[in-house]
């Protein structure tokens, strides 16, 4: 099938903004880009009028829970694929944080075909790097490599020791795979559910220190140096992990990173009280852990920004803020949140956010996607950057609602999402 998506408005880097483009796409990839002054001759193929509206590579988040198998009530391959479409997204890479734990080449397999008859969005699934996530013992890296999972980690929990996390990068090394990890040391944070801050001290609580979580990127840094491995740090909040980073890039160590949009966004001095839609791990940091983070997103020692869509029941999240389960969803307010924020503010082009959700993430982890060329899969998000309205957590199409930005009102949403070569969502 051909499909022409035309007079849509495609970011160019060489002259730094936006031109109108037409794009044909057949056999699941882009065969042809034809500028935008004179329309082609479309023949009998289907048409797209994208008119006025950004054309983009599609978005890439390279951090998801879909909670499949096990916690199906929170969310599902289907479901959550299509929340992802909705918001853009075309390329997903979801936790081992299911039940059973994806730490086998069965579990890897249930992902992949399932996904294959029930999901309308590419996902990449991450292994577990120990079996069961219990940090004792690692799982066989190499069958699960062979089984279709792109990468080892144990994301949700650290791991606690340092010889299993360098024997785990010792091993990816020797197969070219990389290890990504939740950085968090729990002897630090045992029992806690808000960072050390105004917020904690406000309302009489212990918070979880900064160090709890560059505790582990110093660690980890030091043995991804020694091992040679691909190490890559899930959503970074402190200053003083942005320091590490940014000084293991600076001697060669081969580490990437990176940020949600609500570390980015929103810091602990935000939280308007105990409300549980407000409770993701890591929590929201001080003014000056934000600031810190937007500057390492800005000169690359963060590479890329990504969700961490974390789905919870109502009932989980009812709980209150000490008892509820720690996360928010993301996928559906992502990009207009941070074109809303960053962007039409001044702080950022357009083309950067692009990048950063794009071409940067497919960059760090090798994949195919995530650019506009000829040859390239039709994996394209087109948006509407003049569309505005309020966050409805009603309509999202994810099982779930967790959100602290119910009622933001935000400009620039997703309205068609194309994953090799057809629409997967339009509004």
């Amino acid at each position: 099938m051909s499909l022409w998506i035309m007079n849509g408005n495609v970011w160019d880097e060489a002259s730094g903004s936006l031109v109108k483009k037409h794009v044909r796409v057949e056999g699941g990839a882009i065969v042809e880009i034809v500028d935008g002054v004179n329309a082609p001759d479309t023949g009998s193929s289907e048409v797209i009028d994208a008119a006025g509206k950004l054309v983009s590579a599609g978005l890439i988040d390279m951090h998801v829970h879909l909670r499949d198998p096990g916690f199906e009530y929170k969310e599902d391959i289907a479901t959550g694929t299509r929340s992802a479409a909705k918001g853009g997204f075309t390329t997903i890479a979801c936790m081992p944080n299911t039940r059973p734990s994806t730490d086998t080449p069965e579990t890897v397999k249930y992902i992949l075909d399932k996904n294959e008859k029930e999901g309308v969005v590419r996902v990449l699934p991450y292994a577990a790097i120990t079996k069961n996530q219990l940090g004792r013992e690692l799982t066989d890296f190499a069958a699960l490599k062979e089984a279709g999972a792109i990468g080892f980690t144990d994301d949700g929990v650290g791991v606690q020791s340092a010889q299993m996390m360098k024997d785990a990068m010792a091993l990816a090394q020797s197969m070219n795979m990389p290890i990504i990890a939740h950085c968090e040391d729990n002897t630090l944070v045992e029992g806690l559910f808000v960072s050390e801050g105004e917020f904690a001290r406000k309302n009489g609580l212990k918070g979880i220190p900064n160090e709890s979580e560059a505790i582990h990127v110093g660690r980890d840094a030091l043995l991804a140096e020694a091992t040679g491995v691909h190490y890559h740090v899930c959503h970074v909040s402190t200053e003083q992990s942005v320091r590490l980073i940014r000084l293991a890039k600076q001697i060669g160590v081969r580490i990437t990173a990176e940020v949600c949009p609500h570390h980015l966004i929103l810091s602990d001095e935000d939280i308007p009280g105990m409300d549980s839609n407000w409770k993701m791990n890591p929590p929201l940091r001080t003014p000056r852990d934000v600031q810190a983070v937007i500057e390492a997103l800005e000169d690359g020692t963060i590479d890329m920004v990504v969700t961490d869509h974390a789905p919870h029941s109502a009932e989980e999240k009812a709980r209150g803020m000490q008892l509820a389960p720690f996360g928010i969803v993301g996928f559906e307010t992502a990009f207009p949140l941070l074109y809303t924020k960053f962007v039409l503010t001044g702080k950022w082009t357009l083309g950067f956010l692009l990048k950063r959700m794009t071409a940067d993430p497919a960059r760090v982890f090798g994949l195919p996607t995530g650019r506009i060329e000829t040859g390239a899969p039709a994996d394209l998000t087109i948006i509407d950057l003049d569309s505005e309205r309020a966050v409805d957590p009603e309509t999202f199409a994810s099982k779930s609602n967790n959100t602290p930005f119910g009622g933001w009102k935000l400009q620039g949403w997703p309205v068609t999402t194309i994953v090799n070569g057809a629409v997967v969502y339009s509004e």
